[in-house]
């Protein structure tokens, strides 16, 4: 499984291209599938980017849990794979175009941070990246809740 840590400041274009960071890029082995799956995170004003192989595990996980002759979870599912984006990194420069909505939903304007999350990684509008950061106080409590 790749693993995918830094954080990496980029610039959108109007069209939705950005380049993919050659630092995130070398993290996938020579030879591996390059297309990821981007959707919008359940809880934060961010995207989530997954190698496809992580995709399809994860996705796996999930539709295993589920009855799809119970109606809720027939429409959970169909939400879950609402507005999903596969994108590939040109052989050229390494652009990626990530769709315009995607964008609109998170709020970017003119940049982005790629931040590495282990097993995926986060793309954010710069400005709500800077806002997302926790307080030390905060994180020291949820470490402390965890450790129990």
């Amino acid at each position: 499984m790749v693993k995918f840590i830094g954080e990496h400041i980029a610039r959108i274009d109007d069209k939705g291209r950005v380049v993919f960071p050659a630092a995130l890029k070398s993290m996938v082995p020579d030879g591996a599938d390059m297309r990821f799956v981007v959707k919008k995170d359940i809880f934060e004003d961010c995207l989530e980017m997954f190698t496809f192989e992580e995709w399809e595990r994860r996705s796996e996980e999930v539709k295993s849990k589920l009855n799809f002759f119970n109606r809720e979870h027939a429409m959970f599912w169909r939400e879950y794979m609402r507005n999903r984006a596969i994108v590939e990194p040109d052989a050229k420069v390494g652009r990626i175009t990530i769709p315009v909505k995607l964008l609109e939903a998170i709020g970017v304007m003119k940049e982005v941070v790629f931040s590495g999350n282990d097993h995926k990684i986060e793309i954010w509008a710069k400005e709500k990246y800077e806002e997302s950061v926790i307080s030390n106080e905060e994180y020291i409590a949820i470490a402390g809740k965890l450790s129990q």
